[in-house]
């Protein structure tokens, strides 16, 4: 039996006259687009030409959420209530929405972005505040969750779309949560660092945490930051060693989510 996956990319994320990645390199590569909407990062003109580009490409789009920290780019915790919380997501899908619009294409799915991605991964009230958001706005939208956050718990709870991801370019911590960037070595630019990381991760259903502890999953999308310099090189080297494997790599819509 043939294994599907997807693979992702947080895409859109420069301001104005400022580039942050080589997105239309990573379209060529992934299957599945995470657009930033304005707050950590992305404008209304980068959100409509990176979805357009999308389209030409044949690569499904979601929304890349965050907190409203250009600054920090949405890297820094920021202590929000859950209703507040709700409210900022659901503004995000809709601005996705609206650009999404011009090139008559649908938002399929949604994966919060840096901060806020981690902390919902680990406080229940904000992975659920992000599955009401949602729910509210369009319920067929997939929750794209870390493997065995929160996040995944609450859209299961809420009866959402769930897909589990992985990251090819990130270091874990023990207990399955990403490691922190603050700690050296925790983004992986070495490609064939980050291939065998996936290949793990697909074929043989294990993360190994930078401990050496082996943490069994199963993911349906697997993550590579577009924003990152080695971004392109590490997507190429990850899609190559899945083809090889016999993995074949679709759009998010089209992954079996169980």
């Amino acid at each position: 039996m043939t294994i599907k996956m997807n693979l992702n990319a947080d895409m859109a994320e420069g301001f104005g006259a400022y580039d942050i990645g080589d997105d239309s390199g990573i379209l060529k590569i992934i299957g599945s687009a995470n657009i930033a909407c304005g707050f950590h990062a992305g404008d209304p003109l980068i959100m409509r030409r990176v979805v357009a580009e999308a389209k030409q490409n044949g690569v499904t789009i979601g929304v890349h959420p965050g907190f409203n920290d250009l600054w920090g780019f949405g890297r820094r915790r920021i202590d929000t209530r859950p209703d507040d919380l709700e409210s900022m997501v659901a503004y995000q899908i809709g601005a996705l929405q609206a650009m999404a619009a011009f090139s008559d294409v649908k938002v399929t799915h949604l994966k919060p972005h840096g901060a806020l991605n981690n902390m919902a991964a680990e406080n229940s009230e904000y992975a659920l505040a992000i599955g009401r958001a949602i729910k509210a706005v369009d319920s067929s939208i997939i929750y794209v969750a870390l493997a065995g956050s929160e996040m995944e718990k609450a859209g299961r709870k809420l009866g959402l779309r769930v897909a589990v991801e992985g990251f090819c370019d990130r270091q874990y911590d023990d207990d399955g949560n990403l490691t922190s960037r603050k700690i050296p070595g925790s983004v992986l630019k070495d490609a064939a660092a980050a291939t065998k990381q996936v290949i793990d991760m697909v074929v043989n259903n294990f993360i190994t945490s930078r401990n050496g502890k082996k943490i069994p999953c199963k993911v349906h999308s697997l993550c590579v930051h577009g924003d990152e310099p080695t971004g392109v090189a590490t997507a190429r080297a990850v899609r190559e060693a899945l083809e090889k494997a016999g993995v074949k790599l679709v759009p998010l819509t089209e992954m079996t989510l169980d």
